[in-house]
């Protein structure tokens, strides 16, 4: 889903952490990494409705965004044949951070920082709460749990069939049995 998105660069996996850089030349992009974000808490909806189906616990996670200047570097040894890509910034470092805040404690699902929040259309503005510094007065960030409708739909008919299957599963009609 990440690497689906036209406009990025980089997708990283490292141990239970997934990351992707973005190039965000116009305004308008924002929103689209918005909407990718959406995406992916829908997936995750889907995934944990499809592992307890199969009796495994849920997992949870957290979404982070954040818009900046971000450094591209290759490291590795001369000779050695590693030849990694590191991307390194404030942004990187916030958005990390947001990722580590999102779905702890009572907070939501995606956590999006000030700079994130200014370049969406306010459609999108609507769909976040601001979150608060520790004194009450001045906002920090953003948060929302927000989906993507589609998918979200998609989701509920499925339960739907699911819950129609098992409430005939063991019933016998016309001499044929519904499992």
């Amino acid at each position: 889903m990440i690497s689906g998105n036209g406009n990025c660069r980089e997708v990283f996996i490292n141990g239970d952490c997934v990351s992707g850089v973005f190039n965000t030349p116009y305004k308008a992009d924002i929103d689209v990494i918005f909407s990718t974000a959406a995406c992916l808490n829908s997936m995750t909806n889907i995934l944990n409705w499809r592992l307890e189906q199969k009796g495994y616990t849920p997992f949870q996670c957290g979404i982070g965004l954040a818009y900046g200047r971000a450094l591209m570097l290759k490291a590795g040894y001369k000779g050695s044949g590693i030849n990694d890509v590191i991307w390194m910034g404030d942004v990187v470092n916030e958005a990390s951070n947001l990722c580590h805040q999102g779905n702890k404690g009572a907070r939501s699902t995606q956590q999006v920082s000030i700079a994130v929040y200014d370049n969406l259309k306010d459609d999108n503005k609507k769909l976040l709460n601001p979150v608060y510094l520790s004194n009450g007065w001045k906002v920090n960030q953003y948060e929302g749990n927000i989906i993507n409708t589609k998918m979200d739909q998609w989701l509920k008919e499925q339960k739907e069939k699911a819950a129609a299957r098992s409430m005939f599963s063991g019933y016998s009609l016309y001499g044929q049995t519904w499992r």
